[in-house]
């Protein structure tokens, strides 16, 4: 992210704005936080997942892939 900035001649906010618009925003209006990734792991080894299998799970906020 400093070094993102440094290129741009901008602050941390103005690369992290840099980043949300080179992949089109993300709905919610922040990336996911590592709690909110290792919650899902947690429920997913638990006994109340026993029964999900071959699932993919993507924790984005709702970002849509742009070209």
């Amino acid at each position: 992210m400093a070094q993102l900035a440094e290129q741009n001649n901008t602050d941390t906010e103005g690369a992290r704005q840099l980043i949300m618009a080179a992949i089109g925003g993300i709905p919610l209006g922040r990336p996911a936080q590592p709690q909110e990734v290792a919650d899902l792991v947690a429920f997913l080894v638990s006994p109340r997942a026993a029964s999900i299998t071959g699932t993919e799970y993507v924790i984005d906020g709702g970002t849509v892939p742009v070209a």
